[in-house]
């Protein structure tokens, strides 16, 4: 029933995350105050939840693979599990650099220029993260940590 719960919430996130990214400039307008939308504000702790959770499940994933040694073949589950481990730690890096820095208005050590492009890359590449893991999540739903 947890993967379950998680698998819906990952891709809920993803989803509202993803749409919101893509119409954010179709009705907000940036000004030096405001240049995000409010709403970033609801999402930013939502998504940090969502980084630690899909973490886990790709760890989770990738330790399954890893046991089969090291002289396995590479296969296809070896390649998801590792992109998917590898590619959440990157973003959560990524995220949470760019989320302190906004929480923290005196590090002034980046433009805001680089924080709008780490945003972005941020914003387009957790959803399909999140995806992955939601769907794995939701596959194994019956069978383990229930």
């Amino acid at each position: 029933m947890m993967n379950r719960i998680g698998g819906i919430y990952l891709l809920a996130v993803a989803v509202v995350v993803a749409v919101h990214t893509v119409v954010e400039p179709l009705y907000h307008v940036s000004s030096e105050g405001q240049p995000y939308s409010p709403l970033w504000s609801i999402l930013n702790p939502l998504m940090a939840v969502a980084i630690v959770l899909g973490a886990a499940v790709a760890w989770r994933c990738k330790r399954a693979v890893d046991q089969e040694g090291d002289d396995a073949p590479v296969s296809r589950a070896f390649v998801i599990a590792n992109a998917m481990f590898y590619g959440f730690v990157f973003f959560g890096i990524m995220y949470l650099w760019n989320w302190f820095n906004l929480l923290s208005p005196g590090f002034t050590a980046i433009e805001e220029g680089t924080v709008s492009l780490v945003w972005i890359v941020v914003d387009a590449g957790l959803p399909l993260l999140w995806g992955a893991a939601g769907v794995a999540l939701l596959r194994d739903g019956g069978q383990k940590s229930d």
